[in-house]
């Protein structure tokens, strides 16, 4: 007798990004998600090549240095930014959540600050490039998630 396959959906990350997949041996999925992480990695980083290109006080020196500047925004954005974002609640509601923008050039700009190869010359080029850097990973999360 033929046994029916389920979809079963797996998630990826804190953000919410899935890795839809049949049910198949562990290995075979697993297999699956950790190409899709990859993928965006290497995507977050092409990005930030581009945030380079289009944002005059932005400069990445090489793909090596866009990878791992793209693996400290994202460890930033998930160990730090939490906790900026709720010390900075009352200023965050006052703004009526604009206040979020900072923070995000904020990590930007201290990323730049921690690693070589990446320089962001001031808060105007933090803002900016994070901006650019924000919609394409937005970009980049709905293009991974259409492929699933």
């Amino acid at each position: 007798m033929p046994t029916l396959r389920r979809h079963v959906a797996t998630p990826l990350s804190k953000r919410g990004a899935l890795c839809l997949r049949r049910e198949k041996p562990e290995h075979a999925a697993g297999y699956a998600c950790r190409m899709t992480w990859l993928l965006r990695w290497f995507l977050l980083a092409a990005a930030l090549l581009a945030v380079a290109h289009l944002s005059p006080g932005v400069q990445v020196a090489s793909f090596g240095s866009a990878l791992i500047a793209a693996a400290v925004l994202g460890l930033f954005n998930t160990l730090v930014r939490p906790l900026l974002v709720l010390l900075t609640l009352p200023v965050t509601l006052l703004t009526l959540g604009l206040f979020l923008f900072v923070i995000n050039a904020a990590l930007f700009w201290a990323a730049a600050a921690v690693l070589d190869g990446f320089v962001v010359q001031g808060f105007g080029a933090a803002l900016l490039g994070s901006l650019i850097y924000s919609l394409l990973g937005l970009l980049i999360d709905l293009l991974l998630r259409k492929g699933d």
